[in-house]
């Protein structure tokens, strides 16, 4: 069946025992993360191994329908990296913050209460906000609990004044040890419905370890009314079998040359060969998240808007999700 045209359906993931896939080491490696804004997280990674942002999809075929999913994206325009050390004085991207087990939870008030998930969100006080304290936009906070291993999310989050309440477009809140699916239909901080946390570029990850195991998230402007798991929510009015669904899986063809790249770009053009990435919302055309810090070298990092639309390729995801 082709990637394009699966139904979407509630899955718990056997990938690797179904297809032999390669080995891609435990789930849970080195120290404990850090405490603090953007902290490493000492080579742990969320979910489970058979998960799929986990899963390598490089030996995976292609879908039938690949040629067109990636034209209508843009097959000249060049992957931007949305993330980095410096964009009008200061870090871009989506932050995060590292939080212990024994932090206070905070009540959050919903806009879309019926698809989110009530709390309480262990925020701290000052929590980084995605685009700064000030800013308009998605305003994306994202909360990690080290020793409950859960990840907390929110979209348009607004401190409530002389309170340490939250207001909040929507929440989600996501087990890291677990596989399970959030409803079908049911959004979450990010428009597909899925984690944001799991799929951005780290640089603890990039520069520390040297190598992502897992894949990444990306945005495009154009996607259609429908969504493949681990996707679980779409935002378009458009049926065009020719647009991406969100939770499309596309991978960095393995042709393309990646050995005069920088050391950083290089590690995560190889993440984009072996484990893809994933329609995770409406936005720039391949505009690839990470998280900000001030140590990237944005000059390695704009070496990545040399790759293509056209450098890419849709993986079928109907041996995974069907095996």
């Amino acid at each position: 069946m082709s990637f394009s045209m699966m139904p979407a359906r509630r899955v718990y993931v056997t990938i690797c025992l179904a297809l032999g896939c390669r080995a891609a080491g435990p789930t849970a490696s080195g120290g404990d993360p850090g405490l603090e804004i953007n902290a490493s997280l000492q080579g742990r990674r969320p979910f489970p191994d058979d998960n799929l942002w986990n899963v390598p999809v490089d030996l995976m075929p292609v879908d039938p329908n690949s040629n067109a999913l990636i034209a209508s994206i843009g097959l000249a325009k060049g992957l931007h990296p949305d993330f980095g050390a410096n964009y009008n004085g200061g870090p871009f991207g989506i932050p995060y913050v590292v939080v212990s087990g024994g932090t206070p939870g905070v009540r959050v008030a919903f806009d879309y209460a019926d698809e989110s998930d009530s709390g309480p969100y262990p925020i701290p006080p000052g929590a980084p906000v995605e685009g700064g304290a000030s800013s308009g936009g998605d305003r994306h906070v994202l909360v990690v609990d080290r020793d409950h291993w859960k990840l907390y999310e929110l979209f348009a989050a607004y401190p409530v004044p002389r309170s340490r309440d939250w207001t909040a477009g929507s929440g989600a809140i996501f087990d890291l040890g677990s596989n399970a699916l959030r409803p079908a239909g049911w959004t979450s901080a990010d428009a597909a419905g899925l984690p944001i946390f799991p799929g951005l570029v780290r640089y603890d990850e990039v520069v520390e370890q040297g190598v992502i195991r897992h894949a990444l998230r990306f945005t495009v402007q154009t996607t259609r009314r429908a969504y493949v798991n681990p996707a679980r929510h779409y935002a378009s009015s458009d049926t065009s079998s020719t647009l991406p669904p969100m939770g499309m899986r596309v991978r960095l063809k393995a042709s393309f040359d990646i050995s005069g790249f920088p050391p950083s770009a290089r590690v995560i053009l190889q993440a984009l060969k072996t484990y893809g990435m994933m329609v995770a919302d409406n936005g720039g055309d391949w505009f690839l998240s990470g998280a900000p810090d001030a140590r990237w070298n944005d000059a390695e990092l704009n070496t990545l808007k040399q790759v293509a639309g056209s450098n890419f390729e849709v993986v079928n995801m109907a041996a995974v999700l069907n095996p």
